[in-house]
């Protein structure tokens, strides 16, 4: 929300370049094709401006990357006061791709508060594991402390989904670092039994999907639901993607030097750290919703949320284009080690197996980011959508460590997709259901890569490795292009030229 009043950003609908302009009426920002929603979601006023020349002009000055339109160009600096300037972009007028997100003041300190909380999160897995361990002695507990960080997100993104829309986000990020500080905090106490650790391990689970939920809604309020929207996106995901490559070495190395429990010390610093620069780095923004849906519980307003969701027929294959290319995509990740061990790789090729695909998406992703135009990271979505699993066909022939790494690093680059789909999701999804869409989105995504997972492993107790990701890989493309073949059906501009068609033969026969 770029102004403090609440009314323009809740507007996915109000039709300030439409009404001048007939040919989109039904997309409403026309998603696809340009950030059209900046000047919708910015400027009340905007009417005045787009009545007269009819719609080009707008997209010709400053298309393909820039949210804000001309409207607010006179607020030139997005300064780093933060109050009232702070969000509303008005930088990216003369600031163009990632720099423009950084801008942004708020933004700043959100994507300050990932990175902590991220790396902290990565420590503290790999910390508790090994506490686990050294008190049981028992791998397979070992083992499902970290299976216990993807199983709970289902539940609290299910159950909990209600809060990212019922209370202000600021109030429920800060609230989430702050309950997990102190989850963190009780592992601590030597006292804790084991069981008490999985159990504070899930609780910390649980709340991650409604955390992570809340901020990506919360990104539309601070970028605006345009292209500054999808890149700060894009970099969360790369930050998330570079805490894994870079969480566990720097782990690794705390505990070299500290206890299992002093290094997870340094996890409640970081959720700490977290919640203080969302407090004073962010600006305060009413609830989304201000009132429950029936005026139900949180529960009932969750779960009335997640069928409202699904039960769309255009944001249920917009989310499944989401969860269904990663819950195959997995599979080389998770069978890793057996796959080196059947090539007689040498040991440190195991890193090199689990580092290659976070290594393609990342670069795959800047590239799209920087160097693409909206109009074109839209375009690609469905192609590459439909072409990323390809890859894992390579495993067929039972490739080599040097063929097997340029299939991920090619299979991760595949996942840049999601820039694009980005842009769809939030223009489908009404303003007062995006964070319940958001934290739905969340925990169906870590669950579907926990299963992703578990079936590959199952399948490869019974066929060879190799044949079971290059498998994965069919049987995730076939998957993937009945949602692609879904999803061009069910995109709003398509059913509207088709309208438009319609009309103008039911006219031209009417004569």
């Amino acid at each position: 929300m770029p102004t403090d009043s609440p009314a323009p950003a809740d507007s996915p609908r109000t039709p300030s370049a439409p009404a001048a302009q007939a040919p989109a009426p039904f997309p409403e920002r026309a998603p696809l094709p340009d950030p059209g929603p900046g000047p919708t979601l910015r400027d009340p006023g905007a009417p005045a401006a787009v009545a007269r020349p009819p719609v080009p002009p707008q997209p010709q000055p400053h298309a393909p990357a820039l949210l804000p339109a001309p409207a607010p160009a006179p607020a030139a600096a997005p300064g780093p006061a933060g109050p009232d300037p702070g969000p509303g972009t008005p930088a990216p007028v003369t600031r163009r791709g990632y720099r423009a997100v950084f801008a942004v003041a708020e933004f700043r300190a959100v994507f300050a508060a990932h990175l902590l909380s991220l790396l902290g999160v990565v420590v503290s897995e790999l910390a508790l594991t090994v506490l686990v361990y050294d008190l049981t002695g028992s791998p397979l507990l070992s083992a499902l402390t970290f299976a216990l960080g993807l199983l709970p997100y289902i539940v609290g993104g299910t159950l909990l989904a209600g809060v990212a829309d019922r209370y202000p986000a600021r109030r429920v990020l800060v609230v989430c670092d702050l309950l997990c500080a102190v989850c963190v905090a009780v592992m601590l106490v030597p006292a804790t039994p084991v069981a008490g650790l999985l159990a504070l391990r899930c609780l910390v689970a649980a709340i991650a999907p409604v955390f992570t939920g809340t901020r990506m809604a919360a990104l539309t309020d601070i970028l605006g639901e345009g292209d500054l929207y999808v890149l700060g996106r894009s970099l969360l995901r790369i930050v998330s993607q570079s805490a894994m490559l870079i969480g566990f070495g720097a782990g690794g190395l705390l505990l070299t030097v500290l206890s299992p429990r002093g290094a997870i010390t340094v996890t409640v610093a970081t959720f700490l750290c977290s919640a203080a620069l969302l407090r004073f780095g962010t600006r305060d923004r009413p609830a989304r919703a201000t009132r429950g849906d029936g005026g139900g519980t949180l529960l009932a307003e969750s779960l009335s949320g997640a069928r409202l969701i699904l039960g769309d027929r255009r944001v249920r294959a917009l989310m499944l284009l989401f969860w269904v290319p990663p819950t195959f995509v997995v599979a080389p990740e998770a069978l890793a080690a057996p796959y080196a061990d059947a090539i007689g790789a040498p040991p440190a090729a195991l890193g090199l197996l689990l580092c290659a695909m976070a290594v393609g998406h990342i670069g795959a992703e800047l590239f799209v980011g920087s160097a693409l135009s909206p109009r074109s990271r839209s375009r690609i979505v469905l192609p590459v959508a439909a072409a990323g699993l390809l890859p894992l066909l390579v495993y067929a022939v039972r490739p080599g460590l040097p063929l097997a790494l340029a299939a991920l690093a090619l299979a991760g680059a595949g996942a840049a997709y999601v820039i694009g789909l980005d842009q769809w999701f939030v223009d489908a999804v009404p303003r007062e259901l995006r964070g319940r869409a958001m934290t739905l989105l969340t925990a169906g995504l870590m669950t579907v890569q926990g299963l992703g997972m578990a079936l590959a492993g199952l399948a490869a107790e019974f066929f060879p490795v190799h044949q079971v990701v290059a498998g994965s890989g069919i049987v995730g493309t076939v998957c993937t292009l009945l949602l692609v073949a879904e999803a061009r059906r069910t995109d709003p501009r398509r059913r509207s030229c088709t309208e438009g068609r319609d009309g103008a033969d039911r006219h031209v026969t009417s004569r």
